[in-house]
């Protein structure tokens, strides 16, 4: 009873594809609310760092939306806190209800309320760590500009 043996590679060889037919879907960017993606826009123009927002809809938040960034030193923390400020405002007639921490400028908060703005120093966001604290969240990043 000699039983034969096929071949494990013609037995179960599958179709291979070129690395050309792979494709990885892309993400459709984020569909936020105008003075969220503006009060982004702002930001990122002042070469902000590590741009995301919060979707805190269903996180049982205060505000609908966090938008978080760091700035590299004071006077980017304040320039950045400026053009939100600036921009939601020229472009809006947004103003915030709140600003506080202008004085220090280690962390600018904008509260928009149905959305804040947080302007972090590196130091003083990973001791906060609000992306931690709100981690049911939904998150959206903005990849940070190539610099050449």
């Amino acid at each position: 009873m000699a039983k034969t043996q096929r071949s494990r590679s013609s037995a179960t060889k599958t179709p291979t594809r070129s690395p050309r037919a792979r494709t990885t879907p892309k993400r459709a960017a984020p569909k936020l609310p105008k003075p969220v993606a503006t009060a982004v826009r702002a930001a990122r123009d002042k070469k902000a760092q590590d741009v995301i927002v919060l979707d805190l809809r269903n996180a049982s938040g205060f505000t609908d939306y966090f938008v978080i960034c760091t700035g590299n030193n004071a006077r980017q923390i304040t320039a950045i806190a400026d053009s939100v400020r600036e921009t939601l405002k020229n472009e809006l007639d947004e103003r915030p209800a709140l600003t506080e921490g202008v004085d220090r400028s280690e962390w600018i908060l904008l509260d928009y309320f149905n959305f804040v703005v947080h302007v972090f120093s590196r130091e003083c966001r990973t001791f906060y760590g609000l992306e931690r604290l709100w981690g049911n969240a939904e998150r959206h990043e903005f990849a940070d500009e190539a610099h050449p």
